[in-house]
Formats: C-alpha cells, structure tokens, sequence
C-alpha cells in the first residue's frame, strides 16, 4: 500500500512568519511518536506566496485519520495550546488553510556512493 502524503497549505502574513515558527518548533515531538507517522517539513515560502506547506507523509489514510481524531484533535482544543495560566488561546498565525491529499506512487533516495 503506498504512503499517503498530506500538505496543509497556511496563509501566514508576513507579520505572522516568526509566531507561526515558533509554534511549529515548540511542538517538537507532538506528532514523531503516532502510529504509521513517517516524515514531517514545515515548508517557509521564499517567493511568490505567503503560503506555508506543512509536509506529512503517514503509512495510510487511517493511520492520519487517527491522529487527526486523536492526539491532534486533543492539542487543538482544551488547554493544548492555552496560555500558561490557563487563559484564551493565542491567536491563530495563519489566516487560512487548505489541505490536500496525495499518495506516493513513485519515490527516490540519493545513490550510495
């Protein structure tokens, strides 16, 4: 079965750039250890766009439809991504978001020299 590739495009102002940055790096390990999670990018626009690619390649379908139900779902509502007291949650840094969904079918890795 081929892997399923997901790409979250973020509209990010440019005022946004470094928040949006930020969050990403302080969420280090929050999707590495999900069942059939395979690779992860946070993709910064250089030209032409405002739009940040978030790159994850899952096992299978269901095994992204699992985390998004799950340990995702869980980190975007209650106390996730609260303030340290508990209070509002931060603002969101992109204005708009659109994911599309792929499937591997034709892969390569650098020659071994």
């Amino acid at each position: 079965m081929p892997s399923v590739v997901k790409i979250n495009a973020l509209t990010v102002p440019a005022d946004q750039r470094e928040v949006l940055e930020q969050r990403f790096a302080s969420r280090a390990g929050a999707v590495e250890g999900s069942d059939g999670f395979e690779w992860f990018e946070l993709l910064r626009p250089i030209e032409g766009t405002d739009q940040y690619l978030v790159y994850t390649r899952w096992r299978s379908e269901e095994d992204f439809q699992a985390w998004m139900e799950g340990p995702m779902k869980a980190a975007h509502q209650g106390g996730a991504g609260a303030g340290a007291g508990g209070g509002e949650r931060p603002k969101p840094a992109a204005s708009g978001s659109q994911v599309w969904s792929f499937e591997v079918v034709q892969q390569a890795a650098p020659k071994q020299a």
